[in-house]
């Protein structure tokens, strides 16, 4: 039981992640990404005559349960197998977010910048709804989420997936290191 409730290592929890993919194409050549989960959902929830959403979603309904299964196995172990201890992390990071006005580790998100009150904030409305947006359009502009492209394209050799997975690490250390920052001074 102790294994539920402890990080994995990297080499354990990547190459179970990456056999996905293989696993994913031998049931019936299905591809492994998760944000084409909401166009799905809308589909079947919203009647409209948008062009996007006219498509047979019951064929990738499979993606739906995929997804169903991330928030529940989100929500197990978030609940019951949650880790008692503070995150670990390293002096460097500490440090690092302590220069940000980070101190608080004791969940996976630091409560003083993700919670409620800070989303009536300039600060926070722009970190979680404007963030939101760039991320949601990215997702959307690139044809598929960091999962998609980095996991499922890459392996299957896709110029474009090496692309958009260079994009995201770039528009990652570009938020990480100058504009998160910039925000926290905010």
């Amino acid at each position: 039981m102790n294994i539920l409730t402890q990080p994995w290592p990297w080499y354990i929890a990547g190459p179970l992640i990456g056999l996905m993919v293989p696993f994913l194409l031998l049931m019936d050549n299905k591809t492994f990404g998760i944000s084409s989960s909401l166009r799905h959902f809308c589909a079947m929830c919203i009647p409209t005559k948008a062009k996007f959403f006219q498509y047979d979603w019951k064929a990738e309904s499979w993606n739906l349960i995929f997804a169903l299964g991330i928030v529940i196995g989100g929500l197990i172990a978030g609940y019951f197998f949650a880790n008692p201890n503070p995150v670990a992390l390293s002096e460097s990071a500490i440090e690092s977010m302590n220069k940000l006005g980070i101190k608080d580790y004791s969940g996976l998100i630091p409560s003083e910048i993700f919670n409620f009150s800070s989303l009536l904030t300039l600060k926070g409305f722009l970190l979680i709804v404007v963030g939101g947006f760039f991320v949601g359009f990215g997702t959307r502009y690139a044809g598929g989420c960091t999962s998609g492209h980095a996991i499922m394209g890459m392996s299957n050799l896709q110029w474009p997936s090496l692309v958009a997975t260079c994009c995201f690490f770039a528009g990652g250390l570009l938020m990480t290191w100058v504009i998160l920052p910039l925000l926290m001074n905010l």
